[in-house]
């Protein structure tokens, strides 16, 4: 089944030549069946590559999935005309009154910041809050997954002595986890960030569970223990050439930066880059979709304000 994306939406050429089977907001009304409602707060520079990401894990699924885009209002973004944010996206005044299958919170270049200097900081706080009644299940990425876990448990991020950038190999620590059925006990995923989470701080906190780790790169996966919070610290979604395409930024930018580890070939920069996560990243949001949005969410939406957490 196809994601449903709003009508005329840049990434919808972009998926269609990939044959990625997407479907505008006209022709999806015309079907008799009750998409998964997912609500994306995008909080990337780049909104229109972050899109097209997201879609893509989304949209290789059997399910129809309604996708919502949220943009800050308490903060503009500098590298998106405000046009293109009125016409895709909506703000949280606008969806508060809603309930929704599932929430999306991306990442954002903010990470060395503290949470409480964060322009939106406040804005997102209303957000999550909003989300334990209005939301079913919350899928949290890189620093949404850090900023969630502040809110929610008091889990504080801490520095890196330097940037943890490449593609790293991480072990499951839980196999029988529905999140992480059909998964290989080992399986690589790309992280490109200057702080963590420590591993042993959310594996002490009585209603989370780590669920996947590496050596390298520490924690990945977590998960509250009811399913209604993911916690995913990498980005399994990214492109090939994402990853390259931030080395280059902070190359040209005179910034100090070493190539992304395991991700050239013989790391060489010269090669084009190897990918070798596509596979985890669409199980990935595929198991979320299934297990933890679409087989318990009601079908009468309005009624996820009756399983809302305190």
């Amino acid at each position: 089944m196809p994601v449903n994306v709003p009508t005329g939406l840049p990434a919808i050429e972009i998926l269609a030549n990939e044959n990625i089977f997407v479907m505008s907001e006209h022709r999806a009304s015309t079907q008799d069946i009750r998409p998964l409602r997912i609500v994306a707060m995008n909080l990337m520079p780049t909104k229109t590559t972050t899109e097209t990401q997201l879609m893509r894990v989304l949209g290789n699924t059997a399910l129809q999935v309604e996708i919502t885009l949220l943009r800050t209002a308490s903060y503009q973004p500098r590298h998106t005309d405000q046009a293109y944010l009125d016409t895709f996206y909506r703000t949280f005044d606008e969806i508060k009154n809603e309930q929704f299958d599932g929430l999306i919170i991306t990442g954002a270049p903010v990470e060395q910041m503290p949470f409480e200097g964060v322009a939106y900081w406040d804005e997102l706080n209303e957000v999550l809050d909003w989300a334990q009644t209005n939301v079913f299940s919350s899928f949290f990425i890189c620093w949404g997954a850090q900023a969630a876990l502040y809110h929610y448990y008091g889990i504080d991020k801490q520095p890196l002595d330097q940037k943890l950038f490449g593609v790293y190999e991480h072990k499951v620590l839980n196999p029988t986890h529905t999140l992480l059925r059909g998964f290989d006990d080992t399986f690589f995923a790309p992280h490109s960030r200057h702080t963590t989470v420590r591993l042993n701080d959310v594996a002490a906190h009585p209603e989370l569970e780590v669920l996947a780790a590496s050596d390298e790169a520490g924690l990945y996966i977590a998960a509250s223990k009811d399913g209604r919070h993911i916690f995913v610290t990498g980005h399994s979604e990214y492109d090939a050439e994402t990853l390259e395409l931030e080395y280059k930024r902070d190359i040209n930018a005179g910034l100090p930066i070493e190539p992304p580890c395991n991700y050239y070939p013989d790391n060489d920069v010269n090669k084009r880059p190897r990918v070798s996560w596509r596979a985890h990243g669409n199980m990935l949001f595929g198991n979320w979709l299934n297990y933890f949005v679409y087989q318990e969410t009601p079908y009468a939406v309005e009624r996820i304000k009756e399983y809302g957490r305190n």
